[in-house]
């Protein structure tokens, strides 16, 4: 039953499709009124199809202001193809033995104009029966201007034969319309809106195209291959392009890219819209587009790119204009090196191209669709048909009339290329789709069928949810190929990678570059060779980032309020390193490892410590042994000239002993040089501490003497006998057997140790821990106050009259002293790793050499260069 073009107009708001005036609609159907607006051909089931065999190259947009004009519609080879394609798998099914052999499929097409409510109008036509169609003379009759009684559209001029399933529609727009509101059978071959899956909405939608949802996914994984990580994103205001646009920025995520716009242009694309339209093209920084849009869009915008003069921009092809040759002819020079994919082409058809070629003059009669195709490829007019055609102009009627010996194999023609058999497959596997559920139907066994109580259906009565139930089970294969549904419906995804590559001739053809199989694991899905693709611009893909990409050593830290494509790059922070591109995070070094320069890699840590093969380490070891050998060389002179006034008016003992811890403080600093060990930490604080106590001990024992020496000179006083040899040796041992016990209990107690300070950079610094700091700063306290002490003393003793008064020498040797060990505690304190050590053992040697040169060089100086004056008179001279 016809609905009125008015009240489908109505229905135009709820689908979202292209609008249409009536007068439009009127004009597309008027192409030959319904009867000879179809192509029927008889049998126990009919299947229905709807083709776009027309389309409106021009779009409109009718408002209430004006009155709606009439859209001109052309005629598309292409959908006659697969058109074709149907009613060729029909009669090759029907010759078949081993498929319905006692079932005779029968067909029923109609033009569904790539609109809405023509549609429509036609699916309602095929699920409610084939209106009669007259003889011929009756439709001559109609055709010189007689009026068309509507009561032969009614229920008696409908047989008892109608379409239980629709193959159809092309678009997704169209298959949501017919399901949306009539839930008519639909098996489409080129609606790939993954929206169709919601099975609530649409029970009774199949289809032999992919979903989106696929098409999505691998154009995400296509960009991401290419590092292209800012694309810009377009696409029709539709609801299918919408829903992939969202679905495509959602899989987008999963890789990193963002789109650096998202921009949706009108279905009427007026100059405004264009312009707004390439505006944003050409002010952003990407040149990778990806165009969610049909070819008739992509060709206005195509026009104005040209116009511009734009070049260098990478099209991304949606799978809607991939393969459209009309694109490459008229816009080759912009769409050479566009990547698109494509759904799964059939190599051959067995049997396709002899049937397409097949249509002569004399059989095109029986449908107004093949007669426009002729009359259109050749340029002429049928003679039988002139007064059919009451809709058309000058130009028609200017054509010559048709000689009846024109052969399809003469010219080329969309409709006669077989080397893209893709949509034409899908159509293909659609008819066989029925096919197999209709055999399966046949092959039935009541009690075990799959329908409510194990019932079967009666394949010459099949209600449409009958076989749909059917379809939903059906498992087959057509051509070799094994036809599977997964649980949405959709067919297991294929697409061919298509790269649109110049030829040397000049001539532009699409190369199959690779190719994307949802039935491969992931991350081995999408298959490319390289080698093979041709890009716009040079040998290499163009980059498109918003960012470049972070070197290794460096990380990533996000632009507050921009996309996470948009970046700054930080080297990663001391300690830090991160070895692949666009790191998100640095990772931390070990302990014993730091990062090299480039920061990208973690390498062993330099050890040190104050070795002997260093400058600073021979250096120190030289003056450590110098001195020691200084202090020996004055024990012999002074052994040497042991019985001059000189050395025994100096108290010779306490000398000889005072060189002797002199050469072993010097030695001492050795201690201090080479790798730490444990023995050598608890041998090395000991040592040193031990042998400054002795040092003091000696002079203070010295000054003592010297002191009590003039204080014995008094009448009456016996205060040498306290002070004799022994008791000096025993003051030195009392006073360094308090540094002992102090060491003593500082071993029993937390004994100095070796370990591996990893606290700094590059560097792990094995040293000697002291274990108790009380212990050390005790040691160096002791020493401390023994020099006060000596300092003392020699302090009340420096105005002693007498030569051989050396108090003035000790007094300025403790001077020396204290002013090295106070320096050495701040510049200790606030040095590390082999410097701290270094600090210490010049402080040793500063000091060791104080002592020895103040003590012992003005004995020496009159002793070698002065022994006149190495005389006991002189000694005694006030």
């Amino acid at each position: 039953m016809a609905m009125p073009a008015a009240k489908l107009l109505m229905l135009l708001s709820l689908f979202g499709g292209k609008p249409t005036s009536a007068a439009a609609l009127d004009n597309c159907v008027f192409l030959g009124e319904e009867e000879k607006n179809s192509l029927y051909e008889d049998g126990d089931v009919v299947i229905g199809g709807l083709f776009p065999l027309h389309y409106s190259p021009v779009s409109s947009l009718p408002t209430y202001k004006t009155k709606p004009t009439a859209n001109m519609y052309n005629f598309s080879s292409r959908a006659l193809r697969w058109m074709q394609t149907m009613t060729f798998a029909i009669k090759e099914i029907n010759q078949r033995s081993d498929l319905l052999p006692q079932l005779k499929l029968g067909f029923h097409i109609r033009d569904s104009c790539d609109d809405i409510p023509v549609s429509l109008r036609a699916s309602l036509l095929l699920v409610n029966g084939q209106p009669e169609i007259g003889t011929r003379a009756e439709r001559v009759n109609r055709d010189k201007g007689q009026e068309r009684n509507s009561s032969n559209l009614g229920c008696a001029a409908v047989p008892s034969t109608v379409s239980p399933v629709i193959i159809g529609d092309a678009a997704s727009g169209l298959s949501m319309a017919l399901l949306s509101s009539f839930h008519i059978p639909l098996v489409s071959y080129c609606a790939s809106c993954s929206c169709l899956i919601n099975q609530k909405d649409f029970p009774t939608f199949m289809r032999t195209m992919p979903s989106d949802a696929f098409h999505i996914r691998a154009l995400a994984q296509l960009v991401s291959y290419f590092g292209w990580t800012w694309v810009g994103v377009i696409g029709l205001e539709s609801d299918h392009a919408r829903f992939a646009i969202q679905l495509f920025l959602q899989e987008l995520v999963q890789y990193g890219v963002c789109a650096a716009y998202t921009h949706f242009y009108p279905v009427v694309l007026s100059q405004q819209a264009l312009d707004e339209l390439l505006d944003v093209i050409q002010m952003s920084s990407s040149k990778v587009i990806i165009n969610f849009c049909s070819d008739s869009e992509m060709n206005w915008i195509l026009r104005e790119v040209q116009r511009r003069n734009l070049t260098g921009l990478q099209w991304i092809a949606s799978e809607a204009w991939t393969t459209t040759k009309t694109l490459w002819e008229n816009f080759g020079g912009l769409l050479a090196g566009t990547l698109g994919f494509a759904i799964q082409r059939a190599d051959v058809i067995p049997g396709l191209k002899q049937h397409l070629m097949s249509l002569r003059p004399s059989s095109i009669h029986k449908s107004a669709f093949l007669a426009e195709f002729w009359e259109e490829l050749f340029n002429c007019r049928l003679n039988w048909s002139v007064n059919s055609h009451s809709h058309v102009g000058d130009n028609y009627l200017d054509r010559l009339p048709c000689k009846g010996t024109e052969d399809l194999n003469d010219v080329y023609s969309t409709y006669s290329d077989v080397t893209q058999l893709r949509v034409s497959y899908n159509v293909y596997k659609a008819v066989y789709l029925v096919a197999h559920a209709l055999q399966d139907m046949s092959n039935c066994i009541v009690g075990q069928g799959p329908l409510p109580n194990g019932t079967c259906a009666d394949p010459k009565n099949v209600k449409p949810w009958q076989l749909i139930h059917y379809m939903k089970r059906a498992n087959f294969s057509t051509l070799g190929e094994k036809v599977i549904f997964d649980q949405n419906r959709d067919p297991i995804a294929y697409y061919d990678l298509l790269n649109l590559q110049r030829m040397p001739d000049g001539s532009l053809h699409m190369v199959k570059v690779g190719f994307y199989d949802a039935s491969l694991p992931a991350g081995r899905s999408l298959v490319i060779n390289d080698s093979m693709i041709k890009w716009p611009v040079g040998k290499q893909a163009s980059r498109s980032v918003c960012s470049d990409s972070c070197p290794p050593g460096s990380r990533i830290a996000r632009r507050k309020g921009e996309p996470i494509c948009c970046f700054d790059c930080v080297p990663c922070a001391e300690g830090e390193v991160s070895n692949m591109t666009d790191a998100l995070e640095c990772s931390r070094c070990s302990e014993n490892t730091w990062p090299n320069k480039g920061r990208d890699l973690c390498i062993p840590k330099t050890i040190e410590f104050l070795s002997y093969h260093e400058l600073m380490g021979i250096v120190l070891c030289v003056v450590s042994v110098l001195g020691a050998c200084i202090s020996l060389s004055i024990l012999a002179i002074f052994f040497t000239y042991k019985d001059t006034p000189l050395v025994r008016a100096n108290n010779m003992e306490l000398s000889f002993l005072l060189l002797v811890f002199l050469a072993v403080c010097f030695l001492v600093g050795l201690l201090f040089i080479g790798e730490p060990s444990d023995w050598l930490c608890r041998f090395r604080y000991p040592a040193f501490g031990i042998s400054f106590a002795l040092c003091i001990s000696c002079l203070l024992a010295k000054t003592v003497v010297v002191l009590m020496v003039f204080r014995s000179t008094l009448p009456g006083s016996n205060v040498m006998k306290w002070f004799g040899p022994n008791q000096q040796r025993a003051s030195v041992l009392l006073g360094t057997a308090v540094q002992v016990i102090i060491c003593a209990i500082w071993l029993l107690t937390s004994p100095p140790h070796a370990k591996n300070n990893t606290a700094y950079s590059a560097t792990i610094i094995i040293e000697c821990v002291t274990g108790s700091e009380v212990g050390f700063w005790c040691v160096l306290g002791y020493i401390g106050i023994l020099a006060c002490m000596c300092f003392l003393m020699a302090f009340l003793a420096r105005k002693l009259p007498d030569n051989f008064n050396e108090a003035k020498f000790i007094t300025l040797s403790m001077l020396i002293f204290f002013a090295v060990w106070i320096t050495f505690i701040p510049v200790y304190v606030s040095t590390a790793g082999k410097h701290t050590v270094a600090v210490h053992v010049f402080a040793i040697l500063a000091s060791a050499f104080g002592l020895l040169f103040c003590i012992f060089s003005p004995k020496c100086y009159v002793i070698i260069l002065k022994p006149e004056k190495n005389s006991k008179k002189n000694l005694i001279k006030k």
